[in-house]
């Protein structure tokens, strides 16, 4: 595990924090997304905010995370 540099505030301030890749990547990060899209449907949430509070969407409008696809192998013929 690596130290990584995060901005915060206004970008004012700079915090090291240990890296750790499998909070935001792969099946652990797919099922996190589920499972918070879930506990917002069910605490009655309707819409999701971004950009500071400016942005607003349907939370029925985002899909589900979707299963990573096969990958294709083909032959290579020489």
């Amino acid at each position: 595990m690596v130290k990584i540099k995060v901005r915060s505030g206004r970008g004012t301030r700079i915090i090291e924090v240990d890296s750790d890749a499998t909070k935001w990547t792969g099946t652990q990060f797919k099922a996190i997304q589920a499972a918070r899209k879930k506990a917002a449907e069910e605490a009655g949430a309707k819409y999701v905010t971004s950009g500071r509070g400016t942005g607003r969407k349907k939370l029925s409008d985002i899909p589900e995370p979707k299963e990573r696809p096969a990958a294709k192998r083909t032959k290579h013929i020489r």
